[in-house]
């Protein structure tokens, strides 16, 4: 089972019961590399992808959630924690930039502060935290429902990097129809489960000219009549998301 999974239950006291069956999902959010994979969440209709300029998110990582996220046609927003950084914000801010350009919603928040922006987005969702440690998820739940009081750490400056509390997802009722899981901090987000077809599809830019290459196997690197590499050259797909998109059919 996946946290997020709908069951049927028979009850068989007062306060016990037995799962019967798990039932049919709607979604799976997972990752994989060469040898197993690894189920992040069940059932979801959102991934709420969590960066800070505190400790320094991983620009890879970034593509490799969203991806993920078009591949499995989940919804997905970027919310930039620790905003009161004002300065560290700004910069991350314009790294940013290229992702909200591409159309994905992007929220700067400050969870110790105020999580009152983020409630909007997440009525009538099953969300999911993703990101890696120290972003700051544990503590959007612990805003969100500060009954809860989910473990935090320091980030360790030393290393620019945060510290694991998170050691298994788990799913929190926001209210009747709303619901959020928090899940433990990545450092990689492997996708050896797709094929190229499939990442470069997951490139929401290049659609407008898949099939328009010269080679029906073309992928997008060197070869010659690339429409792809052709959108490049005329500005209209960022370098940056071309590179993230070789290096990726490189190394899934």
């Amino acid at each position: 089972m996946a946290c997020g999974d709908h069951v049927r239950i028979k009850f068989t006291g007062p306060d016990q019961g037995v799962i019967e069956a798990v039932l049919p999902r709607d979604s799976l959010l997972y990752r994989s590399d060469a040898f197993r994979e690894k189920i992040i969440a069940a059932n979801v209709t959102q991934i709420i992808l969590v960066l800070a300029a505190v400790p320094s998110f991983y620009e890879e990582l970034v593509n490799r959630c969203l991806v993920a996220a078009e591949s499995t046609k989940i919804k997905v927003l970027i919310v930039l924690n620790k905003a009161d950084l004002q300065a560290e914000t700004a910069k991350a801010m314009e790294k940013l930039a290229l992702y909200r350009e591409l159309g994905y919603p992007l929220l700067p928040l400050s969870a110790h502060q105020d999580t009152a922006p983020l409630l909007p987005f997440l009525q009538g969702e099953t969300s999911v935290l993703v990101g890696q440690s120290g972003m700051g998820k544990s503590s959007i739940i612990n805003t969100l429902l500060p009954d809860i009081k989910v473990e935090t750490r320091e980030i360790s400056t030393t290393l620019d990097s945060g510290k694991h509390t998170t050691t298994h997802a788990r799913l929190y009722h926001l209210n009747p129809d709303s619901h959020i899981i928090d899940s433990p901090g990545l450092q990689e987000f492997g996708l050896h489960h797709l094929k190229p077809e499939e990442i470069d599809h997951a490139f929401i830019e290049f659609r407008p000219y898949l099939g328009q290459c010269k080679f029906n196997n073309c992928h997008h690197l060197c070869e010659p009549g690339c429409a792809v590499l052709a959108a490049v050259t005329a500005g209209k797909i960022n370098p940056r998301r071309l590179a993230a998109y070789q290096k990726l059919i490189g190394n899934v």
